[in-house]
């Protein structure tokens, strides 16, 4: 039985995310948007290079790690900071993808080293067919109860530190993939950075969602 909580900003707490996950099985996943195949050809012109490193912030229970690696990508590390969730998904994927790792880590605060990867991937907000929203690594910190236009500084500064850190690890060269449904006025100020190019590219028919590639 799934865990939806009372309030949206519960979204950004790890103490929700460590619940939720004690609750859902094992098996259960959840696809985000659409599914894989509906990106994947935009996956593999970003990043054609199948041997990339690449860095999947706030991996969740999705399935887009598996499938990126059942399509060639196999040198993976996934990072959330659900230890509850990330011992779940090693056990899970340990013998179907023996090369992914899988890390309890705060995306604020990376334990890798400084040019450690040529890709990072944060896969937005996603969202079922009632509707109902399940946020991304940044979008869950975003979920602040606040005017969206001015959000408080806190959020202001994890966004800024989540960005920091990603740049921070990417090799020069290297891109950051974060897709969301959050429209650029919202997301643009952390990302748009100095020393970088921003691209930013509307998707979907029905209900659209932006695709934003921060090269470093």
């Amino acid at each position: 039985m799934e865990s939806l909580p009372e309030k949206n900003e519960e979204y950004g707490t790890k103490e929700y995310w460590d619940r939720r996950y004690t609750q859902e099985s094992e098996d259960f996943s959840f696809d985000w948007f659409k599914s894989y195949r509906d990106v994947a050809d935009i996956m593999r012109e970003l990043i054609p290079d199948k041997s990339s490193r690449i860095l999947m912030l706030g991996c969740g229970n999705s399935t887009l790690s598996q499938d990126m690696y059942d399509d060639g990508y196999k040198n993976i590390v996934n990072i959330d900071y659900s230890g509850i969730l990330i011992e779940k998904m090693r056990h899970k994927h340990g013998e179907t993808a023996p090369e992914m790792e899988w890390h309890e880590m705060d995306i604020r605060d990376l334990k890798f080293e400084t040019d450690s990867f040529d890709v990072a991937i944060d896969k937005g907000t996603t969202e079922d067919i009632h509707r109902r929203v399940f946020p991304g690594t940044m979008d869950a910190m975003m979920t602040a109860k606040a005017d969206v236009w001015d959000p408080p500084e806190d959020v202001v500064q994890n966004c800024n530190r989540e960005v920091d850190e990603v740049l921070r690890v990417l090799r020069p060269g290297g891109i950051f993939i974060y897709l969301t449904f959050g429209q650029p006025h919202f997301r643009r100020r952390y990302l748009d950075r100095p020393n970088t190019t921003l691209e930013i590219r509307k998707l979907g028919e029905a209900f659209h969602y932006y695709l934003y590639i921060v090269r470093a």
